[in-house]
C-alpha cells in the first residue's frame, strides 16, 4: 500500500499514546507502520529533498497537529504523551481525526488562527473525499506547487526553443555546456561547435578545463520523434574521429530503439531530449533568472535542550 496521508496517520498515532506512558516518535512511527502492514518499500520512499522518508514527514506532522489541539504533549524532547483531551477522543473515536474534526479543540483554532488563512490542506481533505488525490503535508504541497510551477516553465522553455533559429540554438547548447563545467571557458567552446559538420559531428567540446579529452556533438532541432538510424550515423562519425565519447540532444523525443541502441554502444554517447534539455538549463540558469527564493526551516529541538 501506499504510504497514507497525514492525516489519515492521526488517529493510528494517537491509539500508540493510550497507555498513558511517553513514547519516542521513532517507537511510535515503527509500530504504525507494522499495525497499517506498509512494506520496505513504502518505508523507503523519500520525499523531493531526499533528506527525509515521506513515511516520517507525515508521521511528524501527525504528532504535530496532535500537540496543537492538546491531545497529545510533549514533555521531553523526542518524546510525546496522551493528555486527558486525547483520552477522552479515543474513548470514543471517530472514523479518522483529521483537521476538520481537531477545529473543535481552542488549541487547534488557535493555531490555524496564528498560521492567518484558510489552510490548503482544508482543500486537500475535500480533494481526497472526491477521490482526487491523497492528502499532503503542508511541505508536501509547497514541493508539489514548486514541481508544477517548473514543469510549466520546462514547457514554455521547450517552446521557445524549438522557435528559435539553428544559430541561436546551437549558441544556447554552448551555453548550458559551459555551465555544467563543459568546454572550458566560453571562448574556447564558441570556437569549436558547430565548425566541423563532418559525418554529423556539430562541434567538439572540451570535457574539462584542461583538455583531457573530447565530447563530440551533434545538436538538431528535429520536429519527430530521432530514431535509431540517427544514432548509427552518429556512432560511425565518432569511430571515424577515434572518439569515446559523443553527445546527441535534440528539441524533440528520442525513440525506444534509439534509447536501447545507444546503451549498447560501447562508445559513450549521452542522448539529450527535450525534456532533458529544458530540466537542465533551469538548473544551471540557462534562458531563465531567478524570481523568488523560498527557505524552508524546521525546529532545531538541539537548541532548546537544557542540560
Amino acid at each position: 500500500m501506499a504510504v497514507p496521508g497525514f492525516q489519515e496517520l492521526t488517529l493510528p498515532v494517537l491509539r500508540e499514546y493510550a497507555d498513558g506512558q511517553e513514547h519516542t516518535t521513532r517507537e511510535v512511527r515503527d509500530r504504525v507502520a507494522i499495525r497499517l502492514g506498509l512494506t520496505a518499500d513504502d518505508l523507503a520512499e523519500v520525499l523531493p529533498s531526499g533528506r527525509q522518508t515521506r513515511f516520517a514527514n507525515r508521521a511528524a506532522w501527525a504528532h504535530g497537529y496532535l500537540k496543537e489541539s492538546g491531545l497529545l504533549e510533549s514533555p521531553r524532547r523526542g518524546t510525546y504523551r496522551i493528555t486527558e483531551v486525547g483520552q477522552r477522543v479515543l474513548a470514543a473515536p471517530p472514523e479518522r481525526i483529521d483537521i476538520p474534526f481537531l477545529m473543535q479543540f481552542p488549541g487547534m483554532q488557535a493555531f490555524r488562527n496564528r498560521r492567518g488563512e484558510s489552510e490548503p490542506e482544508d482543500r486537500a481533505v475535500g480533494a481526497e473525499s472526491a477521490g482526487a488525490a491523497p492528502e499532503l503535508t503542508p511541505d508536501e504541497q509547497i514541493r508539489a506547487g514548486y514541481e508544477s510551477l517548473r514543469n510549466s516553465l520546462a514547457s514554455q522553455l521547450l517552446t521557445r526553443v524549438q522557435q528559435a533559429s539553428p544559430a541561436f540554438f546551437e549558441t544556447l547548447v554552448v551555453e548550458l555546456l559551459v555551465a555544467m563545467g563543459y568546454g572550458g571557458s566560453h571562448e574556447d567552446a564558441a570556437r569549436v561547435v558547430g565548425r566541423s559538420g563532418d559525418g554529423g559531428i556539430d562541434g567538439i567540446i572540451k570535457e574539462d578545463r584542461l583538455g583531457l579529452e573530447n565530447i563530440y556533438i551533434q545538436a538538431k532541432r528535429w520536429e519527430g520523434t530521432v530514431g535509431r538510424p540517427v544514432i548509427q550515423q552518429f556512432a560511425g562519425a565518432l569511430q571515424g574521429q577515434r572518439a569515446r565519447k559523443g553527445v546527441l540532444i535534440t528539441t524533440s523525443a528520442f525513440s525506444r530503439d534509439a534509447w536501447e541502441y545507444a546503451k549498447g554502444l560501447q562508445n559513450t554517447i549521452v542522448l539529450m531530449d527535450g525534456e532533458q534539455l529544458a530540466q537542465l538549463m533551469i538548473d544551471f540558469n540557462v534562458g531563465v533568472s531567478e524570481l523568488e527564493t523560498l527557505r524552508l526551516k524546521r525546529l532545531d529541538e538541539d537548541y532548546f535542550a537544557e542540560e
